[in-house]
């Protein structure tokens, strides 16, 4: 015979018991490990946890797509170092969500997506339930971790395990599966609230072996082109004072992924980043802090890089250790932790770069500076790219705590070179997959998190076209975020065609397009500007006004790159001036 349950005994007293169930149990832990901030689209079956969350005090951002929100949750994490939280619905809405925590995964950003799913006993036979998927088996290839509540019980463990996870180590994506029937399951409150926990010490230090520091600075001392990469780990471990004074302590010239840009100013006189070819292709001792070895650095391999380089890698992940090149001094450890060891065990002046390098990578950057203020000074007509961030440049640099966003093809090259960075982790773009899509969400967060410092997105035409429904959320919500489309009308560029009839070509969109109306429709401001001076006069009183807007930059159609910088990474086949258009 079993005992009889806390709610039987009460009611055979006729005790009136306080209850609870799943909807409070997640809000309550999610409160009690200080989530402030819920980014989501709601539906069946969260949307009553949406509404109890924002009525408990936690700040709920409603979005229009779940990529989007997804997206914001991710920066979230980014930028507070803490797990952003993104709630979905079941089946599709879950799917579109795990786009942006796959994304958030291979950036290494600390978020958790929470969704609703069907009945387990009618998933597991495939009864087909309401928006039936098993979606625990579909999250799992593409994040750091999934779980699934199957108790009302167990909420408060499920919570912790997923925060945890999302953060610890190398942080990354965490899916966490709630079934309606456990959101609305109910039990006893006080019972309930012994379920929660609130976590302890969730991302601790871990400290590099003394013998692998002592390696890494033998390296140092003995290099004669010695360079640091500074990538977005580096910002994200936000040990900000501690890789400036290695930096300036060592004299060694650095070079910034584009997300660490403002780790330190990019005027810095160590900075080669406008010297960055040279620069891989010489140094013969690299310091990768926060930095992979990935695409984006070429694989470590020649000729981009000195084939004879020996590399020093900081990355808290010992697996990422050797992935591409042999890495002669792994430093596994947090950036700060290996960082004060270094200080700690470096004789003072033992690691020094020469003067000659030094000098050597300082006047290529003059060099390259000179010509890239040439090709700024022009002004041609119809605008250019350079035309047009030249004016976002100049006004911005009076408001280093802006935030810029920044995703497209020749519009994210070309800002990346031209918009100067002075704060860390200020600059947010497209990151390790280089997908288009990212703007608005990540726009949101930067304004939701940093309490609404203003916020640049600058897009590309085709690239805002994953997001701007997004402009309602920033007009509905009132953020200050000023978004610039580079309007080409194309993919790439705008000038394409189709060799056959007057049907758009595949990178064509519409060169008349009117992106200022689109804002202007959820009460937000829309410029239109085909001048760099407009460009300024626009950009400069939409950040005056603290409110949303969008300005319209009418580009060259024939200005941009194919693929941008990148355009190397198409294949190779028979090229499309070669191929005979069909016989209609």
């Amino acid at each position: 015979m079993t005992a009889p349950s806390t709610l039987e005994t009460a009611a055979a007293a006729d005790v009136p018991t306080e209850l609870t169930d799943g909807y409070h149990l997640v809000v309550d832990a999610l409160k009690m490990n200080d989530v402030d901030t819920i980014y989501g689209v709601v539906g069946i079956p969260i949307t009553d946890l949406a509404r109890l969350a924002q009525a408990q005090g936690i700040r709920y951002i409603g979005f229009r797509h779940e990529s989007n929100a997804g997206h914001a949750a991710a920066a979230a994490g980014y930028l507070t170092k803490k797990p952003g939280v993104a709630l979905t619905v079941s089946a599709p809405g879950f799917l579109n969500g795990l786009v942006a925590l796959a994304n958030a995964t291979t950036n290494c950003f600390p978020m958790v997506q929470i969704s609703g799913s069907s009945e387990r006993h009618l998933v597991d036979l495939k009864q087909g339930d309401y928006e039936e998927m098993d979606q625990l088996a579909a999250a799992q290839p593409f994040v750091k971790a999934a779980y699934r509540v199957s108790r009302v019980e167990d909420i408060g463990r499920g919570i912790a395990r997923a925060l945890r996870t999302a953060v610890s180590g190398r942080p990354g994506g965490v899916y966490l599966d709630i079934p309606a029937a456990v959101l609305g399951s109910i039990m006893d409150a006080e019972a309930g609230a012994r379920t929660l926990s609130r976590l302890v010490d969730p991302a601790p230090r871990q400290l590099p072996a003394p013998e692998a520091v002592d390696r890494a600075i033998e390296l140092l001392a003995g290099a004669e082109r010695p360079l640091v990469v500074l990538g977005k780990g580096a910002a994200y471990a936000q040990a900000d004072a501690r890789i400036r004074e290695f930096i300036e302590s060592t004299g060694i010239p650095y070079v910034p992924m584009s997300m660490a840009k403002g780790l330190l100013p990019d005027d810095h006189p160590q900075s080669a980043a406008t010297a960055r070819s040279l620069a891989l292709k010489k140094a013969d001792v690299v310091m990768l802090v926060g930095a992979r070895l990935n695409w984006l650095l070429n694989h470590g391999e020649a000729p981009q890089w000195n084939p004879d380089a020996k590399f020093i890698q900081v990355d808290i992940e010992p697996k990422e250790m050797d992935s591409n090149q042999p890495i002669a001094a792994p430093l596994v450890g947090d950036i700060e932790s290996v960082l004060d060891a270094l200080a700690e065990r470096t004789k003072p002046g033992r690691i020094a770069a020469p003067a000659a390098w030094r000098e050597e990578l300082g006047a290529r950057s003059a060099q390259n500076v000179a010509k890239m203020a040439e090709r700024l000074k022009a002004d041609p007509h119809p605008m250019q790219f350079m035309g047009a961030l030249k004016a976002v440049r100049d006004v911005v640099h009076a408001r280093p705590e802006t935030y810029i966003v920044n995703e497209g093809a020749n519009a994210l090259d070309i800002a990346r070179n031209v918009i100067d960075m002075h704060v860390p982790r200020h600059r947010l773009d497209s990151g390790t997959w280089g997908v288009m899509g990212i703007g608005m969400g990540y726009a949101i967060a930067a304004a939701v998190e940093s309490g609404g410092a203003p916020v640049v997105a600058v897009e590309g035409d085709s690239a805002f076209g994953f997001s701007g429904m997004e402009l309602e959320t920033i007009c509905r919500y009132k953020l200050p975020v000023v978004t610039i489309i580079m309007n080409n009308g194309g993919v790439y560029r705008g000038d394409d065609v189709n060799p056959l009839d007057d049907a758009p070509s595949p990178t064509t969109l519409m060169l008349a397009a009117r992106h200022d109306l689109m804002i202007e429709a959820f009460g937000g401001k829309g410029y239109r500007a085909t001048t760099p001076a407009e460009v300024t006069a626009a950009l400069t009183e939409a950040l005056a006004s603290g409110g949303p807007a969008l300005i319209d930059c009418v580009i060259d159609p024939s200005a941009g790159t194919e693929s941008g910088h990148i355009s190397h990474l198409n294949p190779k086949g028979i090229t499309v001036g070669n191929i005979t258009p069909a016989k209609k």
